[in-house]
């Protein structure tokens, strides 16, 4: 484990470079969270009774959402990752003493992460001093917070573990675009990126709950706001472990019969 520590160190710190990106990305993520949080007041003061949330949980859950977006957006990928397979450089990495599969997920996750370091204490600071029902609540309870914290991490585990299946994808279809966008809409839009999952029709959320979208930033987010209760919490979190190890054996799986074909040319 010491040499994926110490690869998980250097992304890292590579990752808290970039901090005038880290500052433009602030910038945008204030703006949309602003325009998510007027365009849900419009609606929660025409009937709030009428939605499956409370106005609270729903301001919580944008607020997360945005200051922890980099652990939890699916559209993003590493672009060396990509440009290894597809321009041959993948040989390179094959001769490293280390499993492909343990290197990129290592790679992608502290990437996430290191972006999520510069940009969220500046979001939750503006979140938690705007005046009125603007304001970020804090969690119902500290076991509550505990919860919170397990879901963010598998969260962030079964997302790096996702985006590993559409770069494996890539050995199979040369070309990373046809996937990559396809996955990236679906899956944000079934993990409560759009709109938090408790506000679809109720039989395409009982199917979409059950789904390895869920296990992304839909749970984390609404057990912080109290939408989702500490014994549902509970089995929320035990559904992340599983599609967590679904996906990366699945990922494994795939990899190893990627590898069995793969064909460098070139010199």
């Amino acid at each position: 484990m010491r040499k994926y520590l110490a690869l998980f160190r250097i992304r890292f710190a590579n990752g808290l470079q970039y901090r005038a990106a880290a500052l433009a990305g602030i910038a945008t993520q204030f703006a949309w969270g602003f325009m998510e949080l007027l365009a849900f007041s419009a609606f929660y003061k025409a009937d709030p009774a009428s939605f499956p949330m409370e106005f609270s949980q729903t301001v919580s859950y944008i607020w997360l959402q945005q200051a922890f977006l980099a652990l939890f957006m699916v559209w993003f990928f590493e672009a060396d990752i990509f440009n290894s397979i597809t321009s041959g450089g993948i040989a390179y990495e094959l001769a490293r003493p280390m499993d492909l599969y343990g290197r990129w997920f290592c790679q992608s996750a502290a990437s996430r992460v290191a972006k999520a370091v510069l940009r969220s204490a500046p979001i939750l600071i503006v979140a938690f001093t705007v005046p009125g029902p603007l304001r970020m609540s804090l969690p119902p309870s500290g076991a509550q917070f505990a919860l919170f914290l397990i879901s963010a991490v598998l969260s962030l585990c079964v997302v790096v573990a996702f985006t590993m299946l559409v770069y494996i994808s890539t050995f199979f279809t040369l070309s990373p675009i046809g996937v990559r966008l396809i996955s990236a809409v679906l899956a944000d839009f079934l993990a409560g990126a759009v709109v938090p999952l408790p506000f679809f029709p109720p039989a395409f959320r009982a199917v979409a709950e059950v789904l390895p979208f869920a296990a992304m930033q839909n749970m984390p987010l609404r057990i912080y706001g109290g939408s989702i209760a500490s014994g549902d919490a509970i089995r929320g979190i035990a559904l992340q472990i599983f599609w967590l190890a679904a996906l990366v054996v699945g990922g494994k799986l795939m990899m190893k019969s990627a590898l069995r074909k793969v064909v460098v040319q070139g010199g």
